[in-house]
């Protein structure tokens, strides 16, 4: 590692080849806390390079316990995080909305590192039983049309790294990572980025993996539609900008979708929207987010028909009949 490093703080890059090495290493338990918050913190300091970002991608892959979904069309909505907005988890509530609206979500999410509340916090706290046998995700998918994929016992590299990020509390590199590397290799990805420069580098990531995708960004530096500004969403045919009356006929104030100060909190705002029991703001928020994840597959008319069947999902219970079949099948 003090190779590297040295290399590194000379404002040199790395090779995709050396990047993927690199990450293989810290799989393999190769380096020490103190090594590897040295080598994260590099990345705070100066941008990740292409050939970087996909060296490492590609040793998490390899280094990955991979799912195979066979011919179930998953979908994976997730956010990078990092946008320091402390919102309650709005993609993992999408996510149940899709599925109650009968898309395939097979939702690749990790421990909260800069936020309160990540994915997998709110998940083990309502009583999902984290797993990596592909064979009982396939059921869950079959049974329900969710499941989800705690990144860590997929990804030893991100096992490794975890506890120094949750210290660090800072975005790294990983954060950028996580959408990329979801071991079911879904066919539909919405990734939610909290500025432009993101949306740019998982633009040109995305339309090389050849998949259909949807980038969000809220202009005012949201991970996910907020509602509270206008949103730039781009798609492998091109890219617009949404207002938030056009994605939910109406405009929110930020404090409406405070995600609270723990991971109880957290869980209480969630499970309350998924009742049904929401705000209006908190309502139009993940109805907005799970109608474009819907809009993206092609399989409706239009925007307003998407939103229309995700409202539906979240109104009708069926997004919560989808949480209470996965908890029952654990």
């Amino acid at each position: 590692m003090k190779k590297i490093l040295n290399h590194l703080f000379e404002h040199k890059n790395l090779t995709r080849l050396e990047a993927k090495q690199v990450l293989i290493d810290i799989g393999n338990g190769a380096f020490n806390e103190h090594e590897l918050s040295a080598f994260m913190t590099v990345y705070l300091m100066r941008s990740i390079t292409m050939p970087e970002l996909l060296g490492f991608r590609d040793a998490l892959l390899d280094l990955c316990v991979p799912v195979d979904m066979e011919d179930r069309p998953v979908m994976d909505i997730v956010g990078t995080g990092g946008d320091g907005k402390n919102t309650f988890n709005i993609s993992t509530l999408s996510c149940f909305i899709v599925a109650g609206a009968g898309q395939p979500v097979a939702k690749h999410g990790s421990y909260g590192a800069s936020s309160i509340s990540g994915a997998s916090n709110l998940m083990d706290f309502i009583g999902y039983k984290f797993k990596n046998d592909q064979n009982t995700l396939r059921k869950e998918i079959d049974e329900t049309n969710m499941c989800f994929l705690h990144a860590p016992i997929f990804h030893p590299a991100l096992k490794i790294v975890a506890p120094i990020r949750k210290n660090l509390r800072v975005r790294t590199f990983f954060n950028m990572l996580g959408p990329m590397v979801n071991p079911a290799n879904p066919t539909y990805q919405l990734v939610g980025v909290y500025n432009l420069e993101m949306a740019r580098i998982y633009n040109y990531l995305l339309q090389s993996f050849g998949k259909k995708f949807m980038i969000i960004n809220s202009l005012d530096g949201y991970d996910e539609i907020s509602l509270t500004s206008d949103a730039k969403i781009i798609t492998e045919k091109g890219e617009k900008v949404m207002s938030p009356f056009q994605m939910a006929k109406r405009s929110i104030d930020p404090r409406e979708i405070y995600g609270g100060d723990s991971v109880e909190e957290a869980a209480s705002i969630f499970l309350k929207i998924l009742k049904g029991e929401g705000t209006v703001a908190q309502n139009a928020v993940v109805t907005a987010n799970a109608a474009m994840a819907l809009h993206m597959t092609g399989k409706y008319a239009d925007y307003d028909a998407a939103f229309d069947a995700a409202e539906e999902s979240l109104l009708s219970g069926k997004a919560n009949n989808t949480l209470q079949k996965l908890l029952s099948i654990q």
